[in-house]
């Protein structure tokens, strides 16, 4: 990893050590499976969601495309109940548009609360085991 990067504290919203999101398919901006942030991450993949048919084509319709593979970037397209480290800009945007995925609370990283409240993060947590 490159020495120049300050990774923010592996901490949850719950103020708990940060769980692993998914490492099949393996996420998070490092791809080491939790949704882990630093500056250069601009994008705050920090939200880890269960994701659902309904997101990934409102996702796909605001321009990003996250079922369709991509194989030059080592990207195999992801499907309904996958989980992923989600933008946080993102998932504000399906809350506000009504289409939230469910959140792992224990998975997604403190600095999501950055952009989105605690509150609307938690209507919609799933337990996960």
């Amino acid at each position: 990893m490159n020495d120049r990067l300050k990774i923010a504290p592996s901490i949850n919203v719950l103020g708990e050590p940060l769980l692993p999101c998914s490492l099949a398919p393996m996420t998070g901006f490092f791809r080491d499976g939790c949704c882990n942030t630093c500056q250069q991450d601009t994008g705050s993949h920090t939200v880890c969601v269960e994701l659902t048919e309904l997101f990934l084509s409102f996702s796909k319709s605001r321009g990003n495309d996250l079922i369709t593979p991509q194989p030059n970037f080592g990207f195999a397209g992801l499907k309904p109940f996958d989980a992923w480290c989600l933008c946080a800009g993102r998932w504000l945007e399906a809350y506000e548009a009504g289409v939230p995925p469910k959140v792992n609370l224990a998975s997604t990283h403190q600095a999501a609360l950055e952009i989105v409240p605690l509150e609307y993060l938690l209507e919609h947590a799933v337990i996960v085991n």
